[in-house]
């Protein structure tokens, strides 16, 4: 398991497909329920994604832009539309509200075809983020990403075109699907982009040393994990591994543990009620739990009992 894989493994669509439909300008469609991240892209056309507090961000077609919540956002025809905005949110992504290519809500094209002149498809695919660990991935990324055309999400969008001329069974599942697959190409891209700024750890999984070592504690985070025992598996000597670690990651190799060991027990305190804080201490590879609960007040800010209350009394994420 790779550093990426783990943060992104709790971001899912779920019946996500706010709506794929033809507009014709005017329009203004507001998206008002600030999920944690927001996928939009269009298959023709064009239009201007508008976020709370930020730039009007030009979306044309085949580009791809993730807005991060918990501000809202709106898509519009040009900025400065004359179009009224229309909310739209968890209620137009309902199977309910009317299949997926028509959302209570939305403006049609009253039969328009996509060839016709200023139509515009766009897809929208919002994402519940829960959790610690996915909480990591939303801190590596800004209010508002942009990926352009001609990238590996060009593929993507050809299978999303192809599903959504159709009505068939199981079509929502098909669609979720390929939008977790839109939204992890999208954020390779944007990572990988020239001149860009991605989190440390992203660019320490391509190192052939610091790489294997991160698929090591991430694989297998209960070991019981040494800087020695961590060099002898990626075959280089302690202090190369260490000053390599520390130097690409910004931390040392036991440190980085203890932080991904203590996100892992935030989300197994919330996830697993009957489990105590030595169960939790277990399987983080603690076999003491007053270690265990030492290490989570020092890393978390309070005590694996008091971070437990305090979730599950709070409203969840997403």
């Amino acid at each position: 398991m790779d550093a990426f894989s783990d943060l992104i493994r709790g971001v899912r669509a779920h019946g996500s497909l706010f709506g794929s439909t033809t507009l014709s300008p005017p329009w203004a469609l507001h998206f008002v329920d600030g999920a944690p991240l927001t996928l939009c892209t269009v298959l023709t056309g064009s239009g201007w994604i508008v976020p709370e507090h930020h730039r009007p961000e030009p979306l044309r077609a085949r580009e791809t832009i993730v807005v991060r919540g918990p501000a809202t956002f709106t898509f519009v025809d040009e900025v400065g539309s004359r179009a009224e905005p229309i909310a739209c949110g968890e209620d137009c992504a309902t199977p309910e509200q009317g299949g997926t290519r028509h959302r209570r809500g939305w403006h049609d094209s009253c039969g328009a075809t996509e060839e016709d002149r200023g139509a515009t498809t766009l897809i929208v695919g919002a994402y519940p983020v829960r959790g610690e660990i996915s909480r990591r991935l939303l801190d590596a990324l800004p209010v508002v990403l942009r990926v352009d055309a001609g990238g590996t999400a060009d593929a993507v969008l050809d299978h999303l075109a192809a599903e959504l001329s159709v009505d068939t069974p199981g079509q929502q599942v098909v669609l979720d699907r390929l939008l977790d697959w839109m939204l992890v190409c999208t954020l390779r891209e944007w990572f990988d982009r020239p001149g860009g700024e991605p989190p440390s750890w992203w660019a320490a999984q391509r190192d052939p040393v610091v790489g294997d070592a991160l698929r090591l504690l991430h694989a297998e985070p209960a070991a019981p994990w040494t800087v020695a025992a961590l060099a002898d598996r990626t075959g280089v000597s302690r202090s190369t591994l260490a000053k390599r670690f520390t130097d690409l990651v910004g931390e040392p190799p036991l440190t980085y543990l203890t932080r991904w060991r203590m996100t892992l027990a935030a989300d197994l305190l919330v996830e697993r009620e009957a489990a105590t804080v030595a169960d939790i201490a277990r399987t983080v590879g603690y076999a003491n739990p007053f270690g265990f609960s030492a290490a989570f007040k020092r890393v978390r800010g309070a005590n694996p009992s008091e971070f437990r209350r305090a979730a599950t009394t709070a409203s969840p994420v997403g």
